[in-house]
């Protein structure tokens, strides 16, 4: 052709080079091919219009669903779609392969992609070779696919930024690995370095704080939300002089720069540097791009767990106070385990509060006053139980440091609660956040003890919370029973009887919420008994029994010790402890010969005499004779009874154990503010009562009464038979 002449048809010069033309419309689903096309897709060769279904046929079913990956991700970055396609016949026989190139465009009105490409026929490359590995491969995409399916589980597993980063720099991606990475974020309107790997430490210096208008691919990445890729220096320079020098110092030969998109957001770039050329084909940056977006949704979910992390860290440290100085003669220790999902802060809490009035004297001697021990736990684990329980934590304080006793200080913070909940259903008006506000109504379960370090003796006011426990210098471990009330918010005017006992020298109390119970699958009865196992077996401080308890039921082991309900985790766990030392000493150093307890039995309170019972039980839970410890609790109920039926007063049962093992004396006294004494009779068979102390006569080794100033004591002891003996 000589110049000046016009230039040859379009579709001359098509035909010549054996290419032909195609257009595809994914409104209609047809697809006009001309004569070329038609004969590269082994139809008769004649310009003609295709429904998919036609069209589809005639492809390998592989590369089907390959070419609409590589259409979307074109379509995604504005480059073209070249992908190699393998021709099928009608009896399923590959003819030839050819290589397909489009420019995809989207139309976002008729949600629809539209494709003006060619069609020419390739020579099938060697398998294994630089242009194998580029091709369609069966081999290569299953490598893929196993590739991304790894890469995905461990990046889902990543728990935080840098469990992120790790895994991120450990990819090997198939056939095309970078050697390294750098994965940048955005404050305001300039570049971080998040991370990085291949790199020495302090060579990210120039780029951090770049801002997003400098000539930098990062930059451009976030700025357009497209991804940058570049095959060569050549091409890296040419394109971005002014930043060239600085990625030239690596010696890398090809880069690619993907955005990091999560939920519609590009938070951040993520460059993959290579040390030989990529050429970056469409299944290459199919992988990158997938890549990219998980390891964008990673960052995206350790960046929310490391807030709320943060956060309830916060929380828990604002919330949960320490213990306090040092108290002589004393030692207390706290523990809080927040449940293992979710917001790590929940409605349980604990508080050391110092007592005004009176402790001037005590410290004057002592070096430290009486101060109240609280725990607490408001219903629910959610953002509002946390809420309320910092509201009603300063108010307690509020009120304990005022100087109310502790009863006075339960029906404060319960009627300050139930003012609280009354606001939040009243606020609601009505309709649907009317009926919310109804079925968000809140209570806390509470105990409160005000401890006189001086003499170690205890008055308790509970609302609704478990006993403390109470574990004798001798391992001995007990529920003290206490009165109690409503739950805080239930009823404003509700009553708080206080308890007072004394926490004897060598004595630990624990108090705690119900997650330390029932945490495992426990119910109150298997979690109890797993929790006083711990107490008699464990020896050690208060610090260590601590650490103890908590392992044991929120550690791996509890997992191998779980009880009749269903194993759960999602109860956050409060515990603290006071250990009164004898003499000074570490509570655990010494082991006394005498354990005890004391319980008063109210006219109005029959009940407690199931208490007692179960107090005497447990006292005596090593006594060798089973036989025994019946006798001794049904005298015990016959004591009890006497006095609730023929006097008027309240009953005062003292029992206690002394001596060594296999050489013990057990003594069970009940006093009495009666002035008539009991005295022995011969009941007849049919009588209904009159055997009280005929049964004492019988079962006890000694028994005797006793006149008192006021009442009487009437008391009974028997005596521990040697192990191997009946």
């Amino acid at each position: 052709m000589r110049t000046g002449e016009p230039l040859p048809a379009v579709g001359d010069v098509l035909a010549a080079l054996a290419t032909g033309t195609w257009h595809w419309d994914t409104s209609t689903g047809l697809v006009a091919v001309d004569a070329e096309a038609a004969r590269l897709l082994g139809l008769p060769a004649e310009d003609v219009t295709l429904t998919e279904a036609q069209v589809r046929a005639r492809l390998h079913p592989v590369d089907w669903n390959e070419t609409t990956g590589v259409v979307q991700l074109a379509a995604a970055e504005g480059t073209l779609a070249e992908v190699r396609i393998r021709i099928m016949d009608e009896r399923g026989r590959i003819i030839r392969v050819v290589r397909s190139r489009s420019r995809p465009a989207y139309d976002s009105r008729k949600k629809a992609y539209e494709l003006i490409g060619t069609l020419q026929e390739v020579t099938e490359p060697t398998p294994g070779s630089p242009a194998g590995r580029s091709a369609v491969t069966g081999d290569w995409r299953r490598s893929r696919e196993a590739f991304l399916l790894d890469a995905g589980r461990a990046l889902a597993e990543a728990r935080s930024t840098a469990e992120v980063l790790r895994v991120a720099a450990g990819l090997a991606m198939p056939g095309f690995s970078p050697d390294g990475l750098a994965v940048f974020g955005v404050e305001t309107d300039h570049l971080t370095i998040i991370g990085h790997h291949g790199q020495q430490q302090g060579d990210e210096v120039p780029f951090v704080h770049m801002t997003l208008d400098t000539d930098y691919p990062a930059a451009e990445v976030i700025r357009t939300g497209r991804a940058v890729y570049l095959s060569s220096p050549e091409e890296y320079r040419a394109r971005y002089p002014l930043t060239w020098k600085l990625a030239q110092r690596f010696g890398r030969r090809s880069w690619a720069f993907l955005p990091l998109t999560a939920s519609g957001h590009t938070m951040g770039a993520w460059m993959a540097a290579f040390t030989y050329p990529v050429a970056f084909t469409p299944d290459e940056r199919s992988v990158l791009t997938t890549v990219a977006r998980m390891l964008a949704q990673a960052l995206s979910r350790a960046g929310t767990a490391e807030t709320e992390r943060e956060l309830s860290e916060g929380l828990q440290r604002s919330m949960m106070p320490t213990t306090g100085p040092a108290v002589p003669g004393m030692e207390v220790a706290a523990r809080y385990v927040p449940t293992g999902g979710g917001l790590q802060v929940g409605g349980d809490w604990y508080d050391v509060i110092p007592l005004p009035g009176g402790p001037a004297r005590n410290r004057a001697k002592d070096g430290a006053g009486r101060f109240a021990l609280v725990i607490g736990d408001v219903q629910g684990h959610d953002v509002r139980a946390a809420g309320l329980m910092g509201q009603l934590r300063i108010a307690l304080r509020a009120y304990a440091s005022e100087g109310h006793r502790p009863d006075a200080v339960l029906t404060r913070a319960s009627r300050f609660l139930h003012g609280i909940i009354d606001e939040s259903a009243d606020g609601a008006g009505s309709g649907d956040d009317a009926d919310i506000a109804l079925n968000d109504l809140r209570f806390a379960t509470c105990l409160y003890a005000e401890v006189d370090p001086r003499t170690g003796v205890l008055e308790v006011a509970r609302a609704g919370h478990p006993d403390p426990v109470i574990r004798m210098a001798d391992g001995t471990v007990l529920q003290r029973p206490t009165a109690g009330g409503l739950p805080l918010g239930v009823d404003p005017d509700a009553d708080y009887p206080t308890t007072r006992f004394v926490l004897e020298p060598g004595e630990t109390m624990m108090i705690c919420t119900d997650g330390l119970i029932e945490t495992g699958g426990h119910d109150l009865d298997t979690g109890w008994q797993r929790i006083r196992t711990i107490l008699e077996q464990h020896e050690g401080d208060a610090e260590e029994l601590a650490d103890a308890l908590v392992q044991a039921v929120h550690g791996p082991s509890s997992h191998h010790t779980t009880g009749p309900l269903a194993d759960r985790r999602e109860d956050d766990i409060a515990v603290l402890l006071l250990s009164r030392h004898p003499d000074g000493r570490d509570a655990a150093a010494v082991r006394p010969e005498v354990r005890r307890t004391l319980l008063t039995v109210a006219q109005a309170e029959p009940e407690r005499i199931a208490v007692a019972r179960q107090q005497l039980r447990e006292l005596l839970h090593d006594w060798s004779s089973a036989d025994q410890v019946d006798s001794a609790v049904l005298l015990l109920s016959e004591m009890l009874t006497n006095v609730l039926v023929h006097t008027d007063t309240d009953a005062l049962v003292l029992a206690e154990v002394s001596g060594e093992r296999g050489e013990r004396r057990m003594r069970v006294e009940v006093t009495d503010a009666g002035d008539d004494l009991p005295h022995k009779r011969r009941p007849g068979e049919l009588a209904s009562s009159g055997r009280g102390l005929v049964l004492i006569e019988l079962l006890a080794d000694a028994w005797g009464v006793e006149p008192r100033g006021e009442g009487k004591s009437i008391w009974y002891e028997l005596y521990e038979p040697p192990r191997d003996k009946p």
